[in-house]
């Protein structure tokens, strides 16, 4: 697993976070740069703890692994120093010097701009600080005194980490349908969300990467506006147990079944190599705790073999709870 691409496939809520600590615990990764922006939390549960992450990596919890920001990445500085603090990462996590920032006035923005009334945003300012980097006044990271101690070259790090054999991995941020390009525009977030655009924002370029792990959830969840193909009522979520409120807004997700024409097509935008699937233990409560294939009921088994033959993407790794161990590891039965 030399560089692996982490990436959601649906409207985000995927459990990226919780995929990405399981790797860091197993794999035991040597470097990670996460791309994207503070609008974006991933829930890590660990040794009993929870962690909702907008600026850390979710690869903290692996004690060896440099935790790096990409120049692509929109910094929010004070949420940043906190969570460092929190996971007390201080010596062994850096930001790109040409990550740009992210201000209050950009939130203020975000939160009464006419034009975004509606799209559902998080309110945390990434489209303003954007639309400030693309006209080339934005602050950028070097800009910036409290962030002095932790600025580096990410690509040139994480480039030396390529070339010496190292365990890579870059974590995307939301979901693929939020992409500005490819997702249900105008409800989109301020970016592209697809693979090749996490490997632009962290410096890598597409030759470089191994693997491309696409992460999907038993059931498909959104928060803010915009379509959600199947979406079922807030009382028939409760119902089936998958209400659930977003980690990083506390907003409500809005849900739906799982849709496989989103799951072919994301599969196939992002070049997905690899697919995890997560919460499969609220779509099929005995599976919860399972550490084995063999565990599964066979309903399970024929809902992982269906995201199989419409994706073409081995399902290697299944989550069946949500502790970061709580997973089935299929990679070596590929």
């Amino acid at each position: 697993m030399p560089c692996t691409v982490i990436t959601g496939a649906f409207w985000g809520d995927e459990g990226k976070g919780k995929i990405i600590s399981y790797l860091a615990l197993k794999d035991q990764p040597d470097l990670c740069v996460r791309t994207g922006s503070v609008n974006a939390a991933h829930t890590v549960w660990y040794k009993g703890n929870r962690y909702a992450l907008h600026m850390v990596p979710a690869t903290f919890i692996c004690e060896k692994c440099r935790l790096l920001i990409g120049a692509g990445a929109n910094v929010h500085v004070a949420k940043f120093l906190e969570e460092v603090e929190l996971t007390n990462v201080k010596n062994r996590i850096g930001v790109d010097r040409q990550a740009s920032i992210i201000e209050e006035k950009h939130s203020i923005q975000d939160k009464t701009s006419a034009h975004l009334k509606g799209i559902g945003t998080t309110g945390w300012g990434v489209g303003p600080a954007i639309e400030e980097r693309v006209r080339r006044t934005a602050k950028l990271a070097k800009d910036i005194p409290e962030l002095q101690p932790y600025l580096t070259d990410v690509a040139k790090e994480v480039n030396e980490a390529i070339d010496a054999g190292k365990t890579v991995i870059l974590e995307g941020t939301q979901g693929f349908m939020l992409s500005l390009f490819h997702g249900t525009y105008p409800y989109v977030t301020g970016r592209d969300t697809s693979a090749s655009a996490i490997c632009s924002e962290a410096g890598v370029g597409p030759t470089r990467v191994d693997n491309v792990l696409i992460v999907f959830k038993a059931f498909i969840t959104r928060v803010g506006g915009g379509p959600l193909p199947g979406e079922l009522t807030k009382e028939e979520a409760l119902k089936r147990g998958w209400f659930e409120k977003a980690a990083g807004t506390g907003r409500d997700r809005r849900s739906a079944p799982f849709n496989f024409e989103i799951a072919k097509k994301s599969a196939m935008i992002n070049g997905a190599t690899q697919a995890a699937v997560t919460k499969l233990d609220i779509l099929y409560p005995q599976c919860k705790g399972a550490r084995t294939y063999e565990q599964l009921p066979e309903e399970a088994k024929r809902f992982i073999s269906e995201i199989e033959r419409q994706t073409g993407v081995p399902v290697v790794l299944i989550g069946t709870g949500p502790d970061a161990l709580d997973v089935i590891d299929r990679r070596k039965q590929q």
